[in-house]
């Protein structure tokens, strides 16, 4: 026992003592001009959101008197009367169902569609491949007139299926885009190994490929969900009963019905927004883990 404790005092480096910590270097502040840039721009986000939110919490005549300023006193009348009224739930209701839709559809199809693209060489790969890529740059307000011929000669009007099938045909681009690199990552030896012991290529593919692939899973699903919940123009044109709408027309549907009633269209307007919002605080770090596994790959 004494032997091992000299060898470890004689091992440990000069002037720092056995069992400590190593001292870390402090980072650099860096420029100041950055920071306070970054701070302008939080600023112009975060003040419009706490402007609707507060808002909600004040009167007509307090917002009339005095547009810029607290409540005073704290009014929680108009986010009650919202929450009571079941119109506001159904359209949460709407608006869940067809973001969940959307993103099942669009990281199934395409996780599918990037483990062919990722692992499998055929001719006109490339071809396919990049005819997703240029999905990217098409938006969907280009394609609205044409989405509105063929959902409409499907029989899907006013309906969520026909709003949840263009979302995710939008959404398999960037599912795609950013999967592929997941699963080209994966080594073949893996692949080579579980064939050895038995395993089929769809045994493969659920037990392996998608462990391994799910940081890009959980980024796109993420992308996907929060696309289709703020998703606006598109149900606008599918969608012409109060029943069916989602969230997004249901704040324009509110405000028209009390337009001069604007503490309580602020607060309607906030409620509809605090489920994206916490959804994408707490999966953020999962976003930005997944598109920096996307690059590397």
């Amino acid at each position: 026992m004494s032997t091992a404790t000299e060898l470890i005092t004689t091992r440990a480096p000069r002037g720092r003592r056995v069992g400590a910590r190593p001292h870390r270097e402090r980072l650099p502040w860096g420029n100041p001009l950055v920071y306070f840039i970054a701070l302008v721009v939080i600023a112009l986000i975060l003040v419009p959101v706490a402007y609707i939110v507060l808002g909600g919490f004040r009167t007509n005549a307090q917002i009339t008197t005095d547009p810029a300023g607290f409540p005073a006193p704290w009014n929680v009348e108009n986010y009650l009367v919202v929450l009571a009224g079941p119109m506001f739930w159904q359209q949460v209701l709407n608006s869940t169902i067809a973001a969940l839709a959307t993103t099942a559809g669009a990281v199934g199809l395409g996780l599918m569609a990037s483990y062919v693209l990722a692992r499998y060489r055929f001719r006109g790969r490339g071809v396919l491949y990049a005819l997703f890529a240029a999905g990217l740059m098409f938006p969907i307000t280009v394609a609205i007139t044409p989405l509105y011929i063929v959902v409409r000669n499907l029989g899907l009007m006013n309906s969520l299926p026909g709003v949840i099938l263009p979302q995710i045909a939008f959404a398999l681009p960037v599912t795609i885009i950013i999967l592929v690199p997941f699963l080209r990552a994966i080594p073949d030896e893996i692949e080579e190994a579980a064939f050895i012991d038995g395993a089929s290529r769809l045994g493969f593919f659920w037990r392996m490929v998608i462990p391994l692939a799910m940081p890009g899973v959980i980024t796109t699903g993420i992308l996907a969900f929060i696309g289709s919940w703020n998703s606006y123009l598109l149900p606008l044109f599918i969608l012409n009963n109060e029943a069916s709408f989602t969230l997004p027309l249901g704040v324009q549907a509110f405000s028209s019905q009390y337009s001069v009633d604007t503490a309580r269209v602020l607060a309607f307007t906030s409620l509809s927004m605090i489920p994206a919002l916490v959804f994408f605080s707490l999966f953020e770090r999962r976003i930005v883990g997944g598109l920096t596994g996307a690059v590397k790959g």
